[in-house]
C-alpha cells in the first residue's frame, strides 16, 4: 500500500466513525459494535474476550502466530478540536490516538484476508481499556495465549512529538512502569488560635511534599529515570480551624523494578519518620499498575533491517505507561511510535490534550509498517 491508495479513504471513514463514538474503560458497546461490522465484513469470524474486545485471526501454514494489538478506549476528555465529526459523547474524547490505532488494525485487517496464505497465523486484537484499568492483563487471564501459539507481539502508537509520518523507535526500555498512589494524613482538629492542642495535617503535608520531592533527585541514581509526581492535594475545613485531614494523590515511573520499588520503600519510610515526629497517622496506598514497556532487540534489529533510514528516527524512552506491556511479559514484542506533528496545519497539541488530532493520511504508515512485519516474517 503508497500514499494515495484507495485504503486511505477507508482509514480516514473508520477513523472519523470511531472518533464520533468514544467510550471509556471496558463500556465500548458502540464502538465494540462497530469494530465487528467490520471484520465481519472483511470475512472474520471474531472472538469476543474482556467485555467488549475482539480477536480475530488468519490461519497461516504455521501454526505459530504474530500478534498485532490495538487499543479501543477513549478518555474523559471534553473535546476542543471543533471537526466536523467532533466527538457525539459530551466528555469523552479519543484524546490520545485510539480512533486512530483501531483504523489501522482494520486495515492491515483487510489486507491480511486479500492476501495468500501467509506463513505464520496472524492474530488481530482489539482491547478496550488501555487507559485504565488494564484490558491486556485481563485478554491474557481470559486465555489469549492458550488459544494461540504466539510467538511476537506488535503494536503502534501515534506520537504528536515526532514529525508526520516517521517512526520511532527504541531499543530496550521504552515506556515506564507506572503506580497511582492515594495518600491520607490524618491529624486532630483544634482552634487554629490553640494550635498546640491539635495535630496540623497541613503542616505534615508541607514536610512530606518536601521529602517526597527529593527522593528522586537525592535517593535514586541520577543514570536511572524515574519521576515521582505528587498531582493532587485537598484538605482542612476552615481558615481558623488546625487542619484534621489531608488527601495527596500522584504517580511514581520507573524503567527497572528495582528503582520503582526502592521509591516505593523510600515513600514508606518518610510516611513513618512523619507520622512519629508530628503524632499523626499516614496511610498510603500504593496500587502497582503496568509494567514497562521493553523491546526486544532482536526483534528491533531485524525492524532497522526492513525499514529505509529515512522511515524512522531513534527516540528516548518515555515515562508513559502502556499495558502492551503484559503482552512484553509472555512474548518479545515490538512497540513503536507513528508521529503526527504537523506544526503548519496546527497538529501539535500533546497526547490526551482536548485538542489532540492528526491528519488521517498518517494512519497509512502505520498499515505500512505491520505489512512489513509480515513481510519480514514471511521470508
Amino acid at each position: 500500500m503508497k500514499w494515495g491508495y484507495h485504503v486511505n479513504h477507508s482509514l480516514k471513514r473508520f477513523r472519523q466513525d470511531l472518533h464520533q463514538i468514544p467510550e471509556l474503560g471496558f463500556d465500548l458497546f458502540k464502538t465494540s459494535a462497530y469494530i465487528k461490522e467490520q471484520l465481519i465484513s472483511f470475512g472474520y469470524t471474531s472472538i469476543q474476550m474482556a467485555k467488549t474486545g475482539w480477536v480475530v485471526f488468519r490461519q497461516g501454514k504455521l501454526k505459530e502466530a504474530l500478534l498485532f494489538r490495538t487499543d479501543m478506549d477513549a478518555l474523559p476528555v471534553k473535546e476542543q478540536t471543533n471537526v466536523a465529526f467532533i466527538s457525539n459523547h459530551e466528555g469523552k474524547m479519543h484524546a490520545c490516538g485510539h480512533d486512530g490505532h483501531m483504523s489501522m488494525m482494520l486495515g492491515f485487517a483487510k489486507y491480511v484476508m486479500e492476501q495468500p496464505k501467509p506463513k505464520y497465523t496472524i492474530v488481530m486484537i482489539f482491547q478496550p481499556a488501555e487507559e485504565g484499568p488494564g484490558g491486556a492483563k485481563v485478554m491474557i487471564e481470559e486465555g489469549l495465549f492458550d488459544m494461540f501459539d504466539i510467538k511476537y507481539a506488535f503494536g503502534i502508537h501515534l506520537y504528536p512529538e515526532l514529525e508526520e509520518g516517521l517512526y520511532g523507535l527504541v531499543d530496550g526500555p521504552m515506556m515506564a512502569r507506572n503506580g497511582e498512589f492515594n495518600l491520607v494524613i490524618q491529624g486532630k482538629s483544634a482552634h487554629a488560635a490553640q494550635p498546640h492542642m491539635g495535630k496540623d495535617a497541613i503542616q505534615v503535608a508541607g514536610h512530606l511534599i518536601t521529602q517526597y520531592h527529593q527522593v528522586v533527585s537525592r535517593v535514586i541514581d541520577p543514570l536511572d529515570q524515574a519521576v515521582l509526581t505528587l498531582g493532587t492535594i485537598e484538605g482542612g475545613e476552615a481558615r481558623n480551624i488546625i487542619a484534621q485531614t489531608v488527601k495527596i494523590s500522584g504517580t511514581i515511573r520507573a524503567f527497572n523494578d528495582d528503582v520503582y520499588q526502592k521509591i516505593k520503600t523510600q515513600m514508606n519510610m518518610i510516611d513513618q519518620g512523619l507520622s512519629l515526629s508530628y503524632g499523626v497517622t499516614i496511610k498510603n496506598e500504593i496500587l502497582d499498575y503496568y509494567p514497562a514497556v521493553h523491546n526486544d532487540h532482536g526483534l528491533y534489529l531485524r525492524l532497522l533491517e526492513q525499514l529505509h533510514p529515512s522511515s524512522y528516527r531513534l527516540i528516548k524512552p518515555m515515562t508513559f505507561a502502556e499495558d502492551f506491556s503484559f503482552y512484553q511479559q509472555k512474548v518479545p514484542g515490538m512497540f513503536v511510535m507513528l508521529g503526527t506533528r504537523r506544526e503548519d496545519l496546527g497538529y501539535i497539541h500533546p497526547l490526551h490534550s482536548c485538542y489532540f488530532n492528526f491528519d488521517e493520511r498518517v494512519l497509512i504508515k502505520g498499515v505500512e509498517l505491520y505489512q512489513s512485519i509480515l513481510q519480514m516474517f514471511n521470508h
